[in-house]
């Protein structure tokens, strides 16, 4: 099995309920006709709207569709993609290596239904200046402990691009979801677990802002606040 993620844009002229509607209603069961299995959908809608300002623009993705393959070969993508195609004419999509870092034992997803708290969905590139393997390592070692030890997700997987698997696709290096609870939308001592304890909450930013800088090309990064659904 192998997995694929995708970032999806909206049709022209299509407002985002419209798309969201369409996505959730639609996509799962074409996805599944088509071959695909544990499908998760990550959509931007009203539920994490005061959450605008954790945006960071690059492509600006819609989106995200996460979702695994028997094999992510023609074969098996080509039908997957003329579902996705069908709801958004615009996507792009990567072969990844998922690592859970957390597992969302908290609030496990139930099927079909709007995952507790909400997504942070974040799609990156390494620095240019640096190899692509310090890149990875900074991010998987050092990188990876400071996201545990300094912020309130109770989910956090990390998803490699190994390959791209339509052409013209951004040229990100990773995709990133964590997970975290509502108030952590507006309230940054919450995303950073420290909430009431202001020297914790500047310790906790210092820390993730000089690691982020470590690995991250930030004039290369999407992040968007999302909402999760689980369909299996």
């Amino acid at each position: 099995m192998e997995k694929v993620v995708a970032a999806l844009w909206s049709p022209e002229g299509q407002d985002r309920a419209a798309f969201n509607a369409a996505l959730l209603d639609r996509l799962p069961v074409a996805l599944r006709s088509a071959g695909a299995s544990s499908i998760r959908l990550n959509v931007r809608d009203d539920a994490v709207e005061a959450g605008a300002g954790h945006v960071q623009r690059w492509q600006e993705p819609h989106a995200v569709a996460q979702f695994w393959l028997p094999a992510a070969n023609p074969r098996f993508f080509a039908p997957v993609a003329d579902s996705v195609g069908a709801i958004a004419p615009r996507f792009a999509a990567w072969l990844v290596s998922e690592a859970t870092i957390i597992a969302n034992t908290a609030h496990p997803p139930r099927r079909g239904e709007r995952t507790w708290g909400w997504s942070q969905a974040t799609f990156l590139a390494f620095r240019p200046d640096l190899e692509p393997e310090a890149a990875d390592r900074h991010w998987r070692t050092h990188h990876t402990t400071v996201a545990i030890e300094t912020q309130a997700n109770f989910e956090y997987v990390q998803n490699r691009v190994v390959r791209a698997l339509t052409p013209d696709a951004p040229a990100y290096d990773a995709f990133i979801e964590e997970c975290f609870p509502a108030e952590a939308l507006t309230e940054p001592q919450a995303f950073f677990d420290a909430v009431g304890d202001e020297a914790k909450f500047q310790a906790n930013l210092a820390s993730m802002m000089d690691s982020c800088g470590g690995f991250i090309d930030f004039a290369r990064i999407d992040v968007i606040p999302t909402s999760q659904h689980d369909f299996g």
